[in-house]
């Protein structure tokens, strides 16, 4: 049985780690907060969302503080995200690992309908069997509910045992770990790689190396 890679999108295979932290910083400052550099950012991010803002605030914002904090986010990312480009070599990454008879897809917390147009605007989309972005509200739960979801409508053939997940974040190992996957995280994106070395799957600098790991893990 073949193996299969699942993507995450945002600080992966798309590198707008500057452009996250300045919509982040844009939605602190709705509440007077003061704003974050990447570093910090990355030491002191959380998911789901709003268990960073709960972080960053002492308590949970209340709901009329969240929407605000979200709509700033999402207003300010959009205006940046057109200034980002994809990881350095996903490209040639993807069209080799497609192109050894294995396959992958992707799977994102960015909303499915902003998600897909961006894909397809880079050339990716053929490279992948399946791509699902989050169709649920912003910044409220993980990946794992997800990930069992993206897992049942690719079928049967491919098999959680000999699938790999790489992303960016704690979340995407402990949703990996929720279907019986295996999860390699990359330094690149929203997390420190103190907190991806923690959770103890392989952690790799370059999506070249976390492809390198991936294999191994799934070894016959």
């Amino acid at each position: 049985m073949r193996v299969h890679i699942v993507w995450d999108w945002n600080g992966t295979l798309f590198d707008d780690i500057e452009a996250v932290v300045a919509a982040s910083n844009a939605a602190l400052a709705e509440l007077d907060l003061r704003p974050l550099t990447v570093q910090q950012y990355r030491e002191q991010y959380r998911v789901p969302v709003v268990d960073f803002y709960r972080e960053l605030l002492g308590r949970a914002p209340d709901p009329e503080e969240w929407l605000r904090m979200d709509a700033s986010f999402h207003r300010h990312y959009e205006s940046l995200r057109d200034g980002c480009a994809l990881t350095a070599g996903v490209e040639p990454l993807l069209s080799d690992w497609t192109g050894q008879g294995s396959s992958q897809s992707l799977l994102s917390m960015y909303g499915h309908e902003d998600l897909v147009p961006l894909v397809r605007r880079f050339g990716l989309e053929r490279h992948f069997v399946r791509v699902d972005g989050r169709v649920s509200t912003s910044g409220v739960s993980g990946k794992a509910g997800h990930l069992v979801r993206h897992l049942a409508a690719l079928g049967p053939e491919v098999a959680p045992a000999r699938t790999v997940l790489i992303g960016d974040v704690v979340d995407d190992a402990l949703a990996a770990a929720h279907v019986g996957a295996h999860a390699v995280l990359y330094t690149g994106g929203s997390h420190a790689r103190s907190a991806l070395e923690r959770v103890g799957v392989p952690v790799a600098d370059t999506l070249s190396q976390a492809i390198a790991y991936a294999q191994e893990l799934v070894k016959s």
